[in-house]
């Protein structure tokens, strides 16, 4: 054990050292929001991946392996890698916006109650965004240290409000691209030892249920469900899209995205086998903490500690991503917009700060009270994608809008989105298909309507100057 934390520490104080190192890039809001809008391909492909590869598609796949999914939990991630490649034919026109959120392209378009209702959904959906890779990164603590669970998640979410407020997205991008590369790694090497120490090949799979092993035992519906979910969410959340604002072109936005999608899908079923090989050698213990667990008794000491290192770092960066898009959201599209503050482009700075420490408060209190990942980390997905999901990307695609589509889709897709995750998903239909849906045909329908009546088109999403209006 001591070995393992001799290398977590040392990791951890390089990747502060390299946020120390950012910060000295950070001249102006531009470059904590955006990195200067210099990413190429290669960093822009690490710094999405090491995103999205946090709490929910390491941590959070293992355990699902470890209980209801079984091998198939791999297609959580397999999802994902589908879906951001998906985005890659959107990320031309992100790009081409020369926006630093989601609500300013919504806003450009339809007005300001749409602008309003977006930008607050996307600040608490990142919050519990935030929440979710806080307790990831907990449960790691947890089977390391034997701290209460309470005690790990206060520490983790201070440790990841100060990692965010010291570098912004310079800090964020430099760590993700070292992080990433470090979970592959570790995560490939990981299993032949696993296996190995649990008794080998025959012994894992004679411990284990055979359903366990059902390729596509979470079920087409919900494959499919989980791409869909995953493009929505690619395209419209505030951390994904951050990064595409923050490529250097837009070649380098399609190529980063296809590349991160590819990474993805070859990472995807590793935790899983790590999660069956958990349920075979220890099978009593919390879902949650089968990775972790796996890590400290099967691996050796310098494996596990590389391993849990990139996964901790991970989680933490999936956070910062997170509670950075909070502070972008609220200072670009909530403080003057909505709020009609100024503020000047140092005290915007400044005020970007201010925002990392309040939200990743509130994120660490809905971690306290939460301790779940998957779940609510479906959840934030819903709430943020499925209003303004159409609204935003055909606003980037499409001239021919008119605001009220914009607006009506806004409210109906959320709307009819939680409602149906409230009511357990009827019908086995994922409450963000639903919810998509909904805002779809009623923008299509009010969109036409509307042009039938000579109603003016939406300005152009694409022109930077345009104020957001009524």
């Amino acid at each position: 054990m001591g070995i393992i934390w001799a290398i977590i520490i040392i990791y951890m104080t390089a990747m502060v050292g390299i946020g120390f190192y950012a910060k000295t890039k950070i001249k102006d809001g531009n470059d904590y929001h955006l990195a200067g809008r210099r990413l190429g391909p290669i960093m822009l492909a690490g710094t999405l991946a090491a995103t999205e590869i946090g709490g929910g598609s390491s941590i959070g796949v293992a355990s699902k392996a470890y209980g209801e999914w079984g091998l198939s939990a791999g297609w959580y991630v397999v999802s994902a890698g589908i879906g951001i490649i998906l985005v890659s034919f959107v990320a031309p026109f992100m790009r081409k916006a020369m926006a630093t959120t989601v609500p300013e392209i919504i806003g450009r378009r339809y007005g300001r109650s749409s602008h309003a209702i977006s930008s607050f959904l996307s600040v608490i959906a990142s919050v519990a965004l935030t929440a979710v890779q806080i307790t990831a990164t907990a449960t790691i603590v947890h089977v390391l240290t034997g701290f209460d669970l309470t005690w790990a998640i206060l520490i983790s979410g201070i440790v990841v409000v100060f990692y965010t407020y010291l570098g912004g997205m310079w800090s964020v991008t430099l760590t993700d691209f070292v992080q990433f590369f470090i979970i592959v790694i570790g995560f490939a090497i990981a299993v032949p030892f696993a296996l190995s120490n649990a008794g080998g090949f025959d012994t894992v799979l004679a411990n284990i249920p055979p359903e366990q092993l059902g390729f596509t035992k979470i079920g087409w519906k919900t494959i499919v469900g989980l791409i869909i979910l995953y493009f929505m969410t690619f395209s419209t959340g505030q951390e994904a899209v951050q990064r595409y604002y923050s490529a250097r072109n837009e070649k380098t936005a399609v190529i980063g995205s296809i590349l991160c999608g590819v990474l993805m899908t070859l990472y995807a079923f590793i935790p899983a086998i790590l999660g069956l090989i958990a349920l075979s050698a220890f099978p009593n213990i919390e879902p949650n903490n089968a990775l972790a667990t796996v890590s400290v008794e099967l691996l050796p000491p310098l494996i596990a500690g590389l391993l849990l290192s990139g996964v901790i770092s991970a989680t933490l960066s999936s956070a910062s991503g997170n509670l950075l898009a909070v502070a972008t959201v609220y200072v670009k599209d909530i403080h003057g917009p909505i709020m009609k503050k100024s503020v000047t482009d140092q005290n915007e700075l400044k005020l970007s700060k201010k925002l990392v420490v309040l939200s990743g408060f509130l994120a660490i209190g809905m971690s306290l009270f939460s301790q779940q990942i998957i779940p609510l980390l479906v959840f934030a997905f819903t709430l943020r994608s499925t209003g303004p999901f159409a609204a935003y990307l055909l606003g980037l695609l499409w001239d021919k809008v008119t605001p009220n589509a914009g607006l009506y889709s806004i409210i109906t897709g959320t709307v009819v989105g939680l409602t149906w995750q409230i009511a357990k998903e009827p019908f086995g239909i994922m409450a963000v298909i639903a919810g998509s849906l909904a805002s779809l045909v009623v923008f299509l329908i009010i969109n036409w309507f509307e042009k039938k009546k000579g109603v003016p088109t939406a300005p152009s999403a694409f022109d930077s100057n345009n104020n957001i209006s009524v």
